[in-house]
């Protein structure tokens, strides 16, 4: 008898972000049935308006509204620009929902890592990342210390091929006096090609948004199996 796949939405503000999420829900979280929403308006409006305005903020929890409608067990909003607006559907609907970055940065924090070295490659980024950051520290972790140094290479924005990116990174990164970072963060989606190479540069683990946030979404949505469930299973394919 199949299991039933949970359906995870994800709305989407760039096509990249849409492509990327995508490949990393297909190896993280293969189990889900994965729901693309892509709204290539979101991020330029916002920049014409400033920032988040009330009639966008509305429009986010329109499109929110219609995923949840449709039966959505759980959502990720790949941009990082909306993620004030997850805690808003929070407490209106009782299914998890995640900001970009969210898993990747809690995950940051409950690890061993003392000095974090978030990288970006457009400036806007820094800022923001830095701040999703700061804010979950009192609570991920209240009782040990943690460095934050940030890197930005608007380059790696235009290189081509992830090899260049990640050597635009490390550049960074060396730069910004980062290189004893214990961790990598990547502050985008978009350098999410260049994790490997990156820290094979660096020497140090390397992490990604879209990536945490499938493992995270499959800790939630998947049961894990009972005690003894796995090796009863495999007793009885034996026996037949």
């Amino acid at each position: 008898m199949n299991e039933p796949r949970p359906l995870v939405a994800m709305i989407h503000a760039v096509p990249t972000g849409a492509r990327i999420a995508q490949e990393a829900f297909a190896r993280e979280f293969p189990q889900a049935t994965v729901w693309n929403l892509l709204d290539d308006r979101l991020l330029d409006d916002a920049r014409d308006a400033g920032g988040l305005t009330d009639a966008l903020r509305r429009r986010m929890l329109r499109l929110i509204e219609h995923v949840m409608d449709g039966g959505a067990q759980g959502l990720l909003l790949t941009c990082s620009s909306y993620g004030e607006v997850v805690d808003t559907a929070r407490a209106r609907w009782d299914v998890p929902v995640l900001k970009s970055d969210e898993a990747m940065f809690s995950a940051a924090l409950a690890g061993p890592y003392r000095r974090m070295a978030v990288v970006a490659s457009t400036a806007p980024a820094v800022p923001a990342a830095l701040a999703q950051l700061e804010a979950l520290v009192p609570t991920v972790r209240p009782d040990r210390p943690v460095d934050i140094v940030t890197a930005l290479s608007e380059e790696a924005a235009t290189a081509g091929d992830p090899g260049a990116t990640a050597r635009h990174l490390a550049d960074a990164l060396h730069a910004a006096g980062g290189s004893d970072a214990d961790v990598v963060l990547l502050a985008q989606y978009s350098l999410t090609p260049a994790r490997d190479a990156l820290a094979a540069l660096v020497g140090v683990p390397v992490l990604d948004g879209a990536g945490a946030a499938a493992q995270e979404l499959r800790g939630l949505l998947v049961p894990a199996p009972a005690p003894g469930e796995g090796q009863a299973a495999t007793a009885a394919a034996v026996t037949r």
